[in-house]
């Protein structure tokens, strides 16, 4: 049975057409303003709500500018661009690591994340003077702040120094603003996450499901730490998120991916969608990553490499999380049928981020309804596990880890077989550190953290899984988009 949509979605639906416009050209002289001035469209918390909604709305995958999955998956070594070899062919280039300043999907890609962060900015710049209830008010800044934190985590980890702007871009100083170091980013990062953890609520009500919350604030904190080798400071991230009580396993790994357990209580923060919209609200990636049969583009195809990342056992039972996440030949498809190799240049297609035809028709394949999981709470426990190792507690990297792995092996059918996803036991700390990376790479399989996981981790890693193509100092980054360069004057 379908999960019935939260009252929240229907509201961004509803409401997203009203939503007052950022501003970005910079070719006037003049102050500028959007399609509602500020000082006329928030006068009170029915607006206050339109906006902040909007900014939610910004970060779906419902238009292809959302590539961050490109980044993600596809410069990693877990996929490549698949599709037809001529089908938005710069995303070869990304893979291959000669994108310039002129790529369409590098500077499509800054347009729609400076966007998310132009209407965060004019809620937190404009709300504090509503006339509302105060808690509502606070509510609304701190899911703003969160969103722009999140955004400005990718940027950073995508391009490294960029533009930090946090003022509504209505002037020359605010559009015109220069690079600001990687350090100051996470700064930044982590007081908008602190001041968004201190006045969001811990869970809410059927009617704003997949709003955020308190958790969500606190597991961004712990990741921005652990991207910082804090490794302290993410573990006690990690605890006081586990200390609220909210979040935790489902017993079925598949289940993560599937419309009927959307935020469910392993999801932390999910990017919302919503099928049968107007204005557009599905998720798109139900396309993209679709085999021509069922309408779709099949991009982001998995790699030889990372099905050979999964344990088999010697009687050639797989782990569970290899056919939940990848098609391969001779399995169950999605919707009963055995999957093709021939559906995908690289043998594999993504099965995460798509739902049956049962659900979703071929002729509407690009409105899906599954959102997209960002942050899950076996996430948190690799991270933890991580950190664990790295304070030199191997109890307790070993204890979070093996919870991944025995959820792992209890989402099979029948029993799993004795040599099979068996509990990591070693406490050497390299020994460790490898087995949690590759728990990383099996757990996490196309949900977009591969790439940002081997940069992390630094060159030995990054560049013996990535080859010789890949050189860590020059190819770490995407290059700034050329019309950023020409259009924003304190950029040297």
């Amino acid at each position: 049975m379908r999960n019935p949509a939260s009252r929240f979605m229907r509201m961004v639906a509803a409401l997203l057409l009203l939503l007052p416009v950022a501003a970005c050209t910079d070719f006037l002289t003049e102050d500028l303003k959007g399609d509602f001035a500020s000082d006329t469209f928030f006068q009170n918390d029915k607006q206050a709500i339109q906006a902040i909604n909007g900014v939610y709305n910004a970060i779906a995958f419902n238009s292809f500018n959302n590539a961050i999955w490109v980044f993600g998956d596809v410069a990693s070594d877990d996929a490549v661009k698949g599709g037809n070899p001529g089908d938005q062919a710069e995303i070869t280039y990304i893979d291959e690591f000669f994108a310039d300043a002129n790529n369409g999907i590098i500077n499509n890609y800054w347009k729609f994340a400076y966007e998310a962060i132009a209407r965060a900015n004019n809620v937190i710049a404009n709300v504090p003077a509503v006339e509302m209830d105060e808690i509502l008010r606070n509510r609304i800044i701190g899911e703003a702040r969160f969103i722009r934190a999140y955004t400005y985590f990718h940027l950073v980890n995508v391009f490294g120094k960029v533009p930090l702007k946090l003022m509504p871009q209505l002037t020359q100083e605010t559009i015109h603003v220069p690079l600001s170091e990687v350090p100051a980013i996470y700064q930044q990062i982590e007081k908008d996450l602190n001041d968004a953890a201190a006045v969001l609520p811990d869970s809410y009500g059927s009617t704003d499901a997949g709003r955020v919350t308190r958790g969500a604030a606190l597991g961004l904190l712990g990741k921005v730490s652990l991207y910082q080798n804090k490794w302290q400071e993410a573990v006690n991230y990690f605890h006081q998120l586990e200390n609220l009580g909210v979040y935790g396993l489902l017993d079925n790994y598949s289940d993560n991916f599937k419309v009927a357990f959307k935020n469910n209580k392993e999801a932390i923060f999910e990017i919302q969608h919503l099928t049968g919209q107007n204005p557009f609200m599905g998720n798109a990636l139900n396309q993209w990553f679709a085999p021509a049969a069922e309408g779709g583009y099949y991009f982001n195809a998995p790699t030889q490499s990372l099905v050979n990342a999964f344990e088999i056992s010697t009687t050639g039972e797989a782990d569970p999380r290899l056919d939940a996440s990848i098609g391969r030949d001779g399995q169950p498809w999605l919707n009963g049928e055995i999957f093709s190799a021939a559906w995908s240049p690289t043998g594999f297609l993504t099965k995460k981020h798509q739902q049956p035809l049962s659900e979703v028709p071929s002729s509407l394949k690009g409105d899906g309804d599954l959102n997209y999981t960002y942050l899950r709470y076996a996430d948190v426990l690799l991270m933890k596990a991580e950190a664990f190792n790295e304070l030199n507690n191997a109890d307790s990297a070993l204890a979070n880890l093996n919870k991944v792995r025995q959820r792992a092996r209890n989402s099979f059918d029948g029993n799993a077989p004795a040599d099979l996803l068996a509990d990591v036991t070693t406490s050497n700390k390299d020994q460790l550190r490898t087995a949690i990376q590759k728990e990383r790479r099996t757990e996490l399989a196309q949900e977009f953290h591969r790439y940002f996981d081997l940069m992390r981790w630094g060159k030995a890693v990054a560049e013996a899984a990535l080859g010789a193509d890949f050189n860590f100092e020059a190819n770490r980054y995407q290059p700034l988009p050329q019309a950023e360069i020409d259009a924003n004057q304190a950029i040297p």
